[in-house]
């Protein structure tokens, strides 16, 4: 497989899934109708920072495939993360369960780092183009522990 197209597969695979998920549980119109915590960004940030954030996690993973760094570790690794990623927003918008939600991003973040160590041992790049999105996933937790207290 080329590079473009290993590069669009990785890239678009995450932004596919996203955007399937954002479709059905309606985040935005969900974000707007919560008690917001201090440093609650408006709503348009979250697309635009998981756009980009996709797109970095797209790259990363395309890089270690086509440096055939992708072994079972580093698949098994990326795909935990984008799974728990992408069930978030189900529990957190789509069931309102907010306590679980949170306990999820929790977890997410931990497999978010692992993902960024198991990355970095194969290239320290890969690792380091997953770094804004172990902040955002923090950012998130807070986000997630405030409105579970807010929104009660």
């Amino acid at each position: 497989m080329s590079k473009i197209k290993t590069y669009l597969k990785t890239i678009l695979i995450p932004l596919i899934i996203s955007g399937i998920i954002t479709i059905f549980t309606k985040p935005s119109t969900a974000y707007q109708e919560l008690i917001k915590p201090p440093l609650a960004p408006p709503s348009i940030v979250f697309p635009i920072v998981w756009t980009i954030l996709y797109i970095l996690m797209g790259i990363s993973y395309g890089m270690l495939v086509i440096n055939k760094d992708n072994d079972e570790t580093v698949k098994k690794s990326y795909y935990t993360q984008l799974i728990l990623n992408f069930l978030w927003p189900v529990i957190f918008f789509g069931l309102k369960w907010r306590f679980i939600a949170l306990i999820w991003i929790i977890l997410l973040a931990a497999f978010v780092l692992k993902m960024i160590l198991t990355f970095y041992k194969k290239s320290k790049k890969t690792g380091l183009l997953q770094i804004p999105y172990l902040i955002w996933v923090l950012f998130a937790t807070y986000l997630n522990l405030f409105f579970y207290i807010l929104n009660r």
